[in-house]
């Protein structure tokens, strides 16, 4: 059941990265929060080089360096597209210093996660961004001009992907946090699906009545 559950979210993960990186070339946008996206890198990346340097080579550790290598290249989109979506009231001169230090933070704190919880570190601070980054996916849906780099079927593979997470660490761990980290992912995970749909169909319904003109 746990295999079967981790072979879920790792998929589902993946075609999110993949649409990710898609939808960003294709339209010239980053369509994930910066800020998911950093602290995302950095557990990928450090989670991996804990685990190779300690010669753990399992399912999670395959599918975490998968997620690392797609990952560059949804950076690579936000490091091309992602001064335009900078605060218009904001010196675009800030977009690298804010970006270098926003990197260097989430290293930092996904290093310390690692040697305060030790092998826990993983589960808890997966859990946390993950949360972090369901908020976030809703406040640049309502702060962007336009829903470029978004879909449905991000969406819906990071609810699906982040679910099957959270019942399989939940079988392993018997934790209260995590269920408790995980409900409120799959809440905001359901309402930005509810409100990028709605936002999309408004959308079509507006194009539609425009050649109807």
């Amino acid at each position: 059941m746990v295999l079967f559950l981790l072979l879920v979210c790792g998929f589902c993960w993946s075609i999110v990265y993949v649409k990710l990186i898609h939808l960003g070339f294709r339209y010239k946008a980053c369509g994930i929060p910066f800020i998911a996206l950093a602290l995302n890198f950095a557990w990928e990346s450090v989670n991996s080089y804990f685990d190779l340097k300690d010669n753990i080579l399992n399912i999670t550790t395959y599918i975490t360096l998968i997620w690392l290598c797609l990952d560059i290249l949804v950076i690579l989109t936000y490091l091309l597209y992602g001064k335009r979506y900078f605060p218009k009231h904001t010196n675009k001169e800030y977009f690298w210093p804010w970006t270098l230090i926003i990197f260097i933070m989430s290293f930092v704190i996904q290093y310390f996660f690692i040697i305060e919880f030790g092998d826990l570190a993983k589960f808890y601070s997966a859990f946390i961004q993950n949360l972090i980054m369901s908020i976030s996916f809703i406040i640049m849906l309502v702060g962007r001009p336009d829903i470029k780099g978004q879909s449905l079927t991000i969406a819906i593979n990071k609810c699906i992907g982040t679910l099957a997470a959270t019942i399989s660490s939940s079988i392993i761990l018997h934790s209260g946090l995590i269920i408790t980290l995980g409900i409120f992912c799959f809440i905001f995970d359901t309402a930005y699906i509810y409100f990028l749909s709605h936002i999309k169909r408004l959308h079509s319904d507006f194009l539609k009545s425009s050649t109807k003109i």
